[in-house]
């Protein structure tokens, strides 16, 4: 059980697998109020930036859960570099089934909801772990503006339209399950930059380390095109954010 080996090549180099950079997940992190002794949880976890960074700064004990082996190595290397590892834990697993033992101040997804199979069932799953009047953590992208037609939609990273909503759209659909919006922090374009063209440098470097390699030929494809992609629709058309919520 583990991701595809591209996925982590392509972001072997990155601490946080989504478009928001440690600055943003400071402000987050500020933003949701949280104290020493708060307990997190994050599903789909990647390599521990958020948890890590929340400890050392406002004393979160923390649990994560990612199904990558690659990434959750470098979670407890950097768990153990800021001076965190007997605060926060790492388990490699399925997101998609964990349910936290003890219930949880603040229960997090940032950027994975396909462990729930989409947003509503992702909330479901992570109202299992949280506790009566905590704070839940939804990372999702949205469309900034709607995309001109299905050229401008698979260029954004998208098989369809339906795949997200836009931003009310969200938003509401947050109040139809039952939920109140309390925070929201949102990528921006330099954010996104950080993580997609990181991208562009990795598979660059990558490639010059191992031209041979079964997936080389792809990765060649994919740097042919994923740049003009990014600059021509996912940086116009897409948008992402985290969004904090509390059961009515």
């Amino acid at each position: 059980m583990d991701l595809p080996r591209s996925f982590a090549v392509r972001e072997r180099d990155h601490r946080i697998h989504d478009p928001f950079t440690a600055e943003k997940l400071a402000t987050l992190g500020a933003a949701i109020r949280l104290r020493p002794g708060m307990s997190v949880l994050d599903l789909a976890c990647g390599s521990g930036e958020m948890l890590c960074q929340w400890s050392r700064d406002h004393g979160v004990s923390g649990a994560g859960v990612d199904i990558s082996t690659v990434f959750l190595a470098k979670a407890r290397a950097r768990a153990a570099e800021m001076g965190v590892d007997g605060r926060v834990t790492f388990t490699h697993g399925d997101a998609s089934g964990h349910v936290s033992a003890t219930p949880v101040d603040v229960a997090a997804c940032v950027g994975a909801t396909w462990i729930g199979r989409g947003v509503e069932g992702t909330i479901a799953l992570l109202e299992r772990s949280l506790r009566p009047g905590g704070t839940m953590l939804i990372g999702e992208p949205f469309w900034r503006e709607a995309p001109p037609d299905q050229v401008a939609v698979e260029g954004s990273g998208a098989g369809s339209r339906e795949d997200f909503r836009d931003l009310p759209a969200l938003v509401e659909s947050f109040g139809r399950l039952g939920w109140d919006l309390v925070e929201m922090v949102l990528a921006d374009e330099d954010s996104w930059d950080r993580y997609v063209a990181a991208q562009w440098f990795t598979v660059r470097a990558w490639l010059d380390e191992n031209p041979d390699d079964e997936l080389a030929d792809a990765f060649r494809a994919e740097l042919d095109t994923a740049p003009l992609n990014y600059v021509r629709y996912q940086r116009r058309y897409l948008g992402w954010g985290v969004f904090a919520l509390r059961r009515r």
